[in-house]
């Protein structure tokens, strides 16, 4: 498996944030708490709101078919680190991928005197055998 492949489900969560608080945008418009949305051209009266009311339903649908994404692919990854023998490096795939911690932070969870280098590389050569 390669580094983007591992990447997915960190970058599939990122996504549903995004879509999260543009939903967040779309509801407060919705009930006109802040006339600025990113996205919508600026039109007034009675079909702004259905116009809202349309792009509200579309980023649930939206959200609610990456989280289902975000679900098979956290599924997928995990049964990929479970099936890697060497323990340190199940440790390692798992703080960065599936937790989504930095290098450091994997480092620091692990222990044992390792660096954010060092579990990087260890990474790194795993990930290129």
């Amino acid at each position: 498996m390669t580094k983007r492949e591992l990447s997915q489900l960190y970058y599939l969560n990122r996504e549903i944030e995004q879509e999260k608080r543009r939903l967040g945008e779309l509801e407060a418009a919705a009930q006109n708490i802040s006339p600025k949305i990113t996205g919508l051209p600026h039109v007034g009266g009675i079909s702004d709101k259905t116009a809202i009311a349309a792009e509200i339903a579309d980023c649930k649908a939206i959200i609610e078919g990456k989280i289902k994404a975000s679900i098979a692919e956290y599924n997928r990854l995990n049964r990929y680190i479970a099936g890697v023998n060497d323990c340190l490096m199940r440790q390692i795939l798992s703080l960065r991928y599936i937790n989504g911690f930095s290098w450091a932070a994997v480092a620091l969870h692990i222990g044992g005197g390792n660096t954010a280098d060092g579990v990087r590389v260890a990474h790194d050569r795993f990930l290129h055998q």
